[in-house]
């Protein structure tokens, strides 16, 4: 609502916004006299990392990784190792030398096969309990071989292929036959997908000089290209529903009746496509005269990054740290996973029982890795907007020194805070999605269909609950970058700017964003295809959709890694764009922006005039509906969220 007079209001000196506080010297735009922010989040954070520590030592204490390494028999002896128990703790059946038995055979005996034939079997003799066909039954092995069907896999007995039933063998180990054949394939063809990894960066680098060079056309390619496939798409689902409904009634009647149920299935589908259709064709028709300003934003994120190239380099910090919190939280889960207190389920069988200490650990771990990870990311998205916006409000570009250095100093000096602010908020939902999930799994086996919907429901609220706040936030950093805001008030601004701007919002989200998604696309499908030629001649492989299916992903990390930074670009130029206009009128004020968006702002301010010439009357009367819009919904902002 806003955009549509915003920008002709900025040719009248007198209806400038001369209170906005981003005007801050005659070169530079930037917020120069900051201070820390929100630094006592911060110190929580710091609080709830060292408060891990105690927890992980009563965890270490009484538990020990080869349990989950190695595994360990029903007598809770962990295979490959000598058992040695504290006075005391020791039972009829644990504490024995496993040292010579590093495999472990997990079973779930069916009636027909058992332990039973193990127990006089040569080296595993003795190794295996008298608990037969009642429960799972584990024990440590010298060799896999003695047991007739099974052999070794990373310390384990697993089935051979096509004995017994596959559910005989115990899903929990998480190996089978499948998995070993997919590890000898990735012997084979791991030169391959190292290959596929380097020709996805080669081609992410391509994608953006593509962006970068010939952006307008590629945009209008998408668009054309989607209203096309929509509009044929219906016209098929019509045309098969005509076939359909004229050759139903020459069938008999049982064939017939399967007929008109596949012909109204296809008027189903035809009117769905039909307004669907209608419906993308209406947005691309009221959004046709802003693509001008996502093209323009393209270009200009090209220049940002073309001028820092060192921008593309972030997303593998990113990545590097986000890996090692990862390493940091398997490593840790281990250590949970491993511990309990010895439970005795009857004679010869026990169990490792975790008290409530153990189970708070864990998901205690769990959020502390999302908090940190979204940390890391929230990290990544100041510093590139520190760069991209201190690059935007410099108009001697050539004057500008180390803009990269210049965000990453602003955010470890002044706004570490806001970034654990905003991680903090995110993290809390995702560990909620993470319960309902955990819960959904087990209403779905107990409770039945009613509470399964319930709390799938649940999971799509916050799913959605979530993506609004990442959005919220990444503009929030972006605000942080450019005037020096705590958290809280520069949401509150991102949300004045991104609601008076309402329609471009919705242009850069939808075509910018599906625009970098195509690319994506466009660099994973090349990959598959390239990966067929090559896997498919190497001999020996059973499985050749694992190995592309990884290579796949692989290349949509990457080229996620570069399109990322270039789409963060776009949001922080945008938002530079809508402060410069709405804090400068190009006149008395000059703008920041360069030549080419400036050349867009006139041209949008003469076709303002040229169609509205007798709206100055009412334009008070737009102006504060427009405010009150934009207020109302800054209100439920701070309400909901802040």
């Amino acid at each position: 609502m806003g955009t549509l007079i915003s920008i002709g209001d900025k040719i009248e000196p007198k209806d400038v916004d001369t209170t906005n506080e981003a005007k801050e010297g005659a070169d530079f735009g930037l917020n120069g006299k900051r201070h820390t922010t929100d630094i006592l989040f911060l110190l929580v954070h710091g609080s709830i990392l060292l408060f891990l520590i105690p927890l992980l030592l009563y965890c270490v204490y009484h538990g020990d990784v080869y349990r989950i390494i190695n595994g360990y028999d029903s007598c809770l002896n962990v295979c490959g190792k000598d058992n040695v128990y504290p006075n005391g703790t020791e039972t009829t059946c644990d504490g024995k030398n496993m040292s010579s038995r590093p495999y472990i055979l997990v079973f779930r005996p069916d009636g027909k096969h058992s332990f039973r034939s193990l127990e006089q079997s040569g080296d595993n003799a003795g190794a295996v309990p008298s608990v037969l066909n009642t429960t799972i039954q584990r024990a440590c092995l010298k060799n896999c071989s003695i047991y007739p069907h099974f052999r070794p896999l990373v310390g384990r007995c697993v089935l051979e292929r096509g004995k017994f039933s596959t559910e005989t063998f115990l899903g929990k180990t998480g190996l089978n036959d499948f998995f070993g054949e997919v590890s000898e394939d990735f012997e084979r063809c791991w030169p391959e997908i190292l290959y596929l990894c380097i020709i996805s960066l080669a081609f992410s680098i391509v994608i953006m000089v593509l962006f970068r060079l010939l952006v307008g056309v590629v945009i209008w390619i998408v668009l054309v290209g989607i209203a096309l496939a929509s509009t044929l798409g219906t016209a098929y689902l019509w045309i098969l529903w005509h076939q359909s409904r004229a050759s139903s009634s020459t069938e008999e009647a049982i064939v017939g009746s399967i007929k008109v149920q596949k012909t109204d299935t296809y008027l189903t589908l035809a009117i769905i496509a039909s307004i669907l259709t209608l419906c993308l064709l209406l947005i691309i028709l009221v959004l046709r005269k802003r693509l001008k300003l996502v093209i323009q934003l393209f270009k200009e994120a090209g220049k940002a990054i073309g001028s820092m190239p060192l921008l593309l380099v972030q997303p593998l910090w990113t990545f590097a740290c986000i890996a090692a919190t990862i390493s940091c939280w398997l490593y840790f889960t281990l250590w949970i996973e491993s511990a309990g207190h010895k439970k005795k389920v009857r004679d010869d069988f026990y169990i490792f029982e975790k008290d409530t200490t153990i189970v708070f650990t864990r998901w205690y771990n769990i959020f502390v890795t999302l908090w940190l990870i979204q940390f890391i990311i929230g990290c990544q998205h100041m510093v590139i907007a520190g760069a991209v916006s201190s690059w935007y409000f410099t108009r001697a570009k050539t004057r500008l020194n180390s803009p990269i250095l210049f965000g990453l100093y602003n955010l470890l000096r002044y706004h570490l805070g806001s970034v654990s602010f905003g991680s903090f908020i995110i993290a809390v939902v995702q560990l909620a999605r993470v319960i309902l999930m955990t819960l959904n799994t087990y209403v779905r086996a107990h409770e039945g269909r009613c509470v399964s919907c319930i709390t799938s429901c649940c999971q799509c609220c916050l799913y959605c609950l979530e993506n609004i706040l990442k959005f919220i936030t990444r503009n929030a950093y972006i605000e942080i970058t450019i005037h020096g805001y705590n958290f809280c008030r520069a949401g509150r601004r991102a949300f004045e700017v991104l609601a008076s701007n309402a329609l471009r919002v919705a242009t850069i989200n939808s075509v910018g964003d599906f625009v970098l998604f195509l690319g994506k696309v466009l660099i994973v499908v090349s990959v598959v295809l390239i990966g067929i030629e090559l896997i498919q001649k190497k001999e020996g492989i059973l499985h050749a959709w694992v190995p592309l299916t990884l290579s796949g992903l692989f290349a949509y990390f990457i080229s996620h890694c570069f399109l990322s930074v270039y789409e963060m670009a776009i949001d922080t130029i945008f938002i530079c764009f809508c402060e410069d206009c709405d804090a400068n009128d190009g006149l008395s004020r000059p703008y920041y922006m360069s030549k080419d968006l400036m050349e867009f702002v006139e041209s949008s301010n003469e076709s303002v005039l040229k169609s509205k010439p007798e709206a100055w009357s009412t334009k008070a009367s737009a102006v504060s509906v427009d405010l009150i819009f934009k207020q109302t919904l800054t209100n439920l902002f701070v309400y909901l969220f802040i």
